[in-house]
Parts: structure tokens; sequence; C-alpha cells
């Protein structure tokens, strides 16, 4: 059973860790909760970050991605690197067949293109649920949130308490890092990054609900474009 951490202790951790550095950040969580601590990673800038972060700290870093089938193929291109440069297998987690079959069988393939309630339906089928599957039985995860993404994220602490997962930890350890930093660390580091970030993606999702933003637009503008700033998350965070 994965346990719960009482808020006040989440609290005071995330008083705590509030200027502490990203790596140090990282290294608590792993020391304290590895192997029962892992990282989600959707290949993007940020996430790539964290993985090399941790990695650094504990080659044997526990790490899963979300594969939503409707992904562009340039995410697996980059996965495919980031395996063989850190020799680690990432755990992959799909949705359920059958929930997939009903939602496209009833509503058609661009159903989340009707209304939030509808994209989110979409959203709980192909992230939230295999999202859940894949924290069971762990004590805490770890994420490449940042407050610079987006008004939805303006509140990002570097350690929280996922209420959605059993009150599981949660760390976000570049949290307060601006996007050059960021880019910095890649280039510092030679990560792979992902191709569609040099086409004008600073967010990456599935294909039909992903574009490259404008100039003078906010970092996930091209995220569900056709829906008001204050909609665009899909239910993991």
């Amino acid at each position: 059973m994965s346990s719960a951490l009482p808020w006040p202790e989440v609290r005071s951790l995330a008083e705590r860790f509030g200027d502490w550095p990203a790596e140090l950040v990282v290294r608590w969580g792993l020391e304290r909760y590895h192997p029962r601590i892992a990282l989600a990673c959707s290949f993007q800038d940020e996430d790539l970050v964290v993985l090399d972060l941790a990695w650094r700290i504990q080659p044997n870093i526990r790490v899963f991605f979300l594969d939503t089938g409707r992904l562009p193929e340039e995410t697996y291109e980059v996965l495919d690197r980031i395996q063989r440069k850190y020799g680690i297998r990432i755990r992959s987690y799909f949705p359920q067949q059958k929930a997939v079959e009903d939602l496209v069988g009833e509503k058609g393939f661009y159903s989340f293109r009707t209304s939030v309630a509808e994209r989110q339906r979409c959203c709980a089928i192909r992230k939230v649920e295999p999202l859940g599957r894949a924290l069971t039985g762990l004590d805490g995860w770890i994420t490449g949130l940042r407050r610079g993404q987006g008004p939805t994220r303006a509140r990002v602490a570097k350690v929280d308490r996922d209420g959605n997962h059993g009150g599981i930890l949660k760390l976000n350890p570049i949290a307060d890092w601006t996007g050059d930093q960021v880019r910095d660390y890649l280039r510092e580091h030679q990560i792979p990054r992902h191709p569609l970030h040099n086409r004008g993606y600073p967010s990456i999702g599935c294909a039909p609900c992903t574009r490259a933003v404008r100039p003078g637009e906010d970092l996930r503008a091209g995220r569900w474009w056709w829906e008001k700033p204050d909609t665009k998350e899909c239910g993991l965070h």
C-alpha cells in the first residue's frame, strides 16, 4: 500500500524546499522513496531535464510514459533516443482498449473538439486512467511542471500532495525554472530534444490537440487551442 503524506508535513516540506536547487529536491525524494517513486516523462524539454537530474543521482530511476495512442511520431523517436542514451527501459502505459473503442464508436474520432467536457472525457480515458495505474503502489512521483508554463500552473509548488492518487508525494523540482534555464541545461548536457520544439511547439501532447504557437502567444496556446486558457489541463495535474 502506498502511504499518504499528511498536509502539515507537505506544507512544511514545501516551505523548506521553496528555495532549494532542483538537484537537491530530486536527491531528497530519491533517497527517501526510491524505488517507490517514479518520474512521469512526456519527452518534452522539462521532463528530460528532470530525467537527467534524477538519472545522475539514481541510474535505476523508475520512468513511465503515457501512450495515448494519438501521439506524434516524433515523440516515439525521441523516446527511443532517450532510452539508448541513458541505458534505461521506460514503462509505457496505454488506455484501456474497450474504453477507447466505446468512445470512438459512440462519439467519433474528434469528439474532443466539440466541448470542454468531451475533451476532458477523452483525456480521462487516454491519460488519467493510465496515470492511475502507473502510480499504483508508489509513494510519490516526479514531474517537470514549471510555473512559467501558463496560468493554470502559476502556483505549482516544488513539493505537493497528490490528492487524486491517495495523497502521495508529488515533486516538481524545476517549478521555479525559466525556459532559458531549461534550454541551457539541455545544451550543457547534450540531451536530445523533442523535434517539434524546434518547429514552434513549446508544449506537446496528442497530435490532433497540439499546434505550433504564434508570436506573442503563451507557451500552452497550442494545446487545445479552441478552448479558453483556464481550461487547458487534461486532469493529470
